[in-house]
């Protein structure tokens, strides 16, 4: 059924997990400050959209669902960063179905993102351009000037009736209506225009990376030492550290370091089995230096790790408080 919801968000956490449905799987924020992010999701009958603004850098690996296809793209400055390219005003990223990679931002940023069955997108391209239609593998993709603002225009007018008239959604004629327009230009953007990135190494090194992803998560603890964790991933240490360097803006260690620092932030704050103290959740993340953890865990989040933990989930800090949901209609 059709409809609207909008949340603003004080934690990264919460951000990561209203993020979840649509193929985050981790989010490390690589700004210090206040996080600080809004979040509108609109449903229609066949098309998800999705438009974000956040405050602080960060680090997102996504995961696409197999039967989806994602067009995202900036709404104005701080563009995101794919593949060690940054995306530009005019271009827009094809996510193909399964796709798995790392998106970087820096700095403050608006992104906007549509979702559509892929399939269905098959069949609507093949009708409109009269051909068998298949969409570009490429990630960065330079569409017609015309066919790119038409569509960020018509998702631009998604949002805004989201946010000032969302029973305008919940009407069955003009809901089908706005996302019959916004397939029309999704179809002229895929279906003309010109790939910016050379693909015949983008795809191994994006695999390379999501693989090194799935070696992090494993677990709490550090990654294993660079000789080790280069052979468990087949490539040489030089590869993985032009890559993490490139692509993440960080080393291995340092992208691992940071995702176990958001881990503890969010043990901190939710709770974690086997764990009730500060130096507990130290200890679980592998952070043996409770004096070290402490100055870059404030470094990282403007406080104390003690603070995050008395605070909890249900109490607020410098005005904020846990997600708050504006509208869901």
């Amino acid at each position: 059924m059709p409809g609207s919801v909008t949340s603003v968000f004080s934690e990264s956490e919460d951000f990561e997990d209203a993020l979840r449905r649509d193929g985050c799987r981790g989010l490390v924020i690589t700004d210090s400050g206040q996080f600080r992010a809004r979040l509108t999701q609109i449903t229609l009958h066949r098309l998800r959209l999705l438009a974000a603004e956040e405050q602080l850098s960060r680090i997102a690996f996504i995961e696409i669902p197999t039967d989806i296809v994602v067009t995202a793209f900036p709404i104005d400055n701080g563009t995101p960063v794919s593949g060690g390219t940054r995306l530009q005003l005019h271009e827009i990223m094809i996510l193909s179905p399964g796709e798995q990679l790392h998106l970087r931002t820096d700095g403050p940023r608006r992104w906007g993102a549509i979702w559509f069955p892929a399939e269905e997108l098959a069949q609507y391209g093949g009708a409109m351009v009269g051909a068998p239609f298949v969409v570009p593998t490429t990630t960065h993709w330079r569409p017609p000037g015309g066919a790119a603002r038409r569509l960020r225009g018509l998702h631009a007018a998604a949002i805004r009736i989201a946010a000032t008239r969302p029973q305008t959604i919940l009407n069955t004629d003009a809901a089908r209506a706005l996302e019959q327009q916004l397939i029309d230009a999704m179809v002229d953007c895929l279906s003309g225009g010109s790939a910016v990135e050379d693909t015949r190494y983008e795809h191994r090194n994006r695999e390379i990376l999501a693989r090194f992803e799935r070696l992090v998560q494993r677990g709490h603890g550090p990654l294993a030492p660079m000789p080790e964790t280069c052979a468990t991933l087949g490539i040489s240490e030089r590869l993985l550290r032009s890559l993490c360097t490139q692509r993440l803006g960080l080393s291995p260690t340092g992208y691992d370091r940071r995702r176990r620092m958001s881990l503890a932030r969010r043990a901190l704050r939710l709770g974690v089995e086997g764990t009730t103290n500060v130096s507990e959740v130290a200890r679980h993340f592998g952070f043996r230096d409770l004096g070290r953890f402490a100055i870059s865990y404030r470094t990282a989040f403007g406080e104390p790790p003690f603070a995050t933990l008395r605070r909890g989930s249900g109490a607020t800090l410098s005005g904020f408080g846990p997600p708050q949901r504006l509208r869901h209609e």
